[in-house]
């Protein structure tokens, strides 16, 4: 239910946001191992040719794939991101650039996903910091976590800044089950223990 409220206040806004603005929608969800970020950036009208010559590095009217990959590179290098102070590194995932015609109408909506591993962390409660300093000067930001996809991930609280360029996410990390290989190990020293049982009671009843 928060995902789909969370997409509601996205499409309106995207549906209402300024000429000369570059609205940059970011939802933020944690996993266990893995933070996965979905980046929406549509500039307005006012703003279209400038994104699009940053993006259109060699001016032939035209985005290439590798202009495309690169510009998603310098949007996720302007993000942060931290858990409980230790900085982690998203890597950028998939791409969806528009027509270039729908940006220069202010409809074209630039998609981006990225992942960044989450180092092996306790039980217990853990603070998500994000952060984008993409295009400051005329950003407009918003920012969401969405409800977590595992059972073993509870978001507890967010706290935003007053522009949305920075978002804390407060969660709690459950107890992860035991690893196959430490199941397995310990399911071997309970059969080595009960065999090392038997092997006494036999002992003392043939004494």
């Amino acid at each position: 239910m928060l995902a789909v409220a969370a997409a509601i206040v996205f499409a309106t806004e995207l549906s209402a946001h300024r000429r000369d603005e570059y609205l940059q929608a970011a939802r933020v969800a944690i996993d266990v191992a893995a933070v996965q970020l979905e980046l929406d950036l549509t500039p307005g009208i006012a703003l279209a040719e400038t994104i699009i010559a940053d993006i259109d590095r060699n001016g032939d009217g035209a985005l290439s794939v590798d202009e495309q990959r690169a510009y998603g590179d310098a949007v996720v290098n302007a993000l942060t991101l931290q858990v409980d102070g230790t900085p982690l590194r998203a890597q950028l995932g998939t791409t969806s650039f528009p027509d270039l015609d729908a940006v220069r109408r202010g409809e074209g909506t630039i998609r981006l996903q990225s992942t960044a591993a989450l180092p092996r962390l306790s039980a217990g409660a853990h603070q998500l910091l994000f952060r984008n300093r993409h295009h400051p000067d005329s950003s407009v930001y918003l920012a969401n976590a969405l409800v977590p996809a595992s059972r073993d991930v509870a978001v507890t609280g967010q706290r935003r800044d007053g522009d949305q360029t920075e978002l804390t996410i407060d969660y709690v990390l459950r107890a992860a089950p035991a690893t196959p290989v430490a199941a397995w190990l310990l399911g071997s020293f309970a059969a080595a223990a009960m065999l090392w049982l038997a092997v006494v009671r036999r002992s003392r009843s043939a004494g």
